[in-house]
């Protein structure tokens, strides 16, 4: 829909394990570099585990159409098998014909398939997607597999790719003997924001005729905040913010237009009125805040008043004189006691006399 307005040949954040769109992240290198060891080793059991969306089934195909022509490999993509299913099906990925229905013979058939491709120095490998959802009948059914050995080296290897479950389940005590064989483990980790920036700008590029950018850093910041770094679900919000920059006539992606595609993709606003709600839910806000501020100030105001009342000493007032009235006289003295007579307190005087 958006292609031809952006000059895009293909919609580039499409959500299909196209290993031409792979995007080797730091984690993804060490991934890859560690498969490519694995298999120069000869090792028996390679784990590599990662949250879902983080890119590990493109990483495998992206491994499986780099090996050279000294290597053959099965892909298998749906591990919801029993035992015997497990092994008509890395047969039939193999080419190898059979007649017999039992699990003897198959596994006859695919140990003469192995010997041959040994003889013409070739390495041989299957490669389990999802391998999380296999049973414990099927992850035993798998380490018999591995005894398929000469003296000196293993005649096949096998690679277990899925979600961190997968780990747990292999560290079990009931699966310790497979647990034990597995000689390499790596997981994939989410994308950082600037790995997230790089892996947008990427896709474009490749999906692109120009190579201008399109996201700007808000809009990353936004994606990058939703997906948690998670490839899967960076596509998932790139393609909606494109979408919705193209309904709108705009040429680029900016955070406020990532942010609103965001919570109409999320569900969390209807189309066109996200920014009508903040705006409602920002002014809502602001008016609490303004009565609660005044209300605040007049409570505080109030209660100085009232304190100040109850501090006052009392004292008492007289009414004010009414104008040209004579000022009142001053209160009288207090009488003073006579002293006493010194005549008659005179003894001397008294005996004259």
């Amino acid at each position: 829909m958006y292609n031809a307005y952006f000059g895009f040949k293909e919609k580039p954040f499409k959500l299909v394990p196209n290993p031409e769109y792979l995007f080797l992240s730091r984690s993804h290198e060490e991934a890859l570099a560690h498969l490519n060891y694995a298999i120069s080793q000869g090792d028996g059991f390679v784990e590599i585990t990662g949250e879902v969306g983080t890119g590990k089934t493109t990483l495998c195909r992206a491994f499986l159409e780099n090996l050279d022509e000294k290597t053959v490999a099965a892909y298998i993509f749906n591990p919801k098998l029993g035992p015997k299913q497990l092994i008509k099906t890395i047969n039939d990925e193999f080419g190898i014909h059979y007649d017999a229905d039992n699990t003897k013979d198959l596994i006859d058939k695919l140990n003469a398939f192995l010997i041959q491709k040994k003889a013409e120095r070739k390495r041989v490998i299957v490669l389990i997607d999802e391998a999380q959802n296999l049973s414990k009948i099927v992850l035993e059914q798998l380490r018999l597999l591995s005894n398929l050995e000469t003296s000196r080296e293993k005649l096949l290897q096998i690679i277990l790719v899925g979600q961190p479950e997968l780990a747990e389940m292999l560290d079990s005590h009931d699966l310790r003997q497979i647990g034990q064989r597995i000689s390499l483990r790596y997981q994939i980790t989410p994308l950082n924001f600037k790995d997230t920036r790089d892996y947008i700008q990427y896709r474009l590029n490749i999906a692109s005729h120009k190579r201008t950018p399109i996201f700007e850093r808000g809009a990353c910041r936004h994606i990058y905040t939703y997906s948690r770094g998670i490839p899967r679900l960076i596509n998932i919000a790139c393609d909606r913010a494109l979408l919705t920059a193209f309904s709108l006539n705009r040429p680029t992606v900016t955070g406020q237009l990532a942010r609103h595609a965001i919570k109409e993709m999320t569900g969390r606003g209807r189309p066109g009125s996200s920014y009508l709600i903040d705006g409602k839910k920002a002014l809502g806000v602001f008016l609490i805040l303004c009565a609660l501020t005044f209300g605040l100030l007049y409570h505080k105001e109030l209660s100085e008043k009232v304190a100040t009342f109850f501090r006052k000493p009392a004292v008492e007032t007289t009414a004010p004189a009414p104008p040209g009235a004579a000022p009142a006289p001053a209160p009288a003295a207090p009488p003073l006691k006579p002293a006493a007579d010194t005549k008659a307190a005179d003894p001397s005087q008294s005996h004259q006399g």
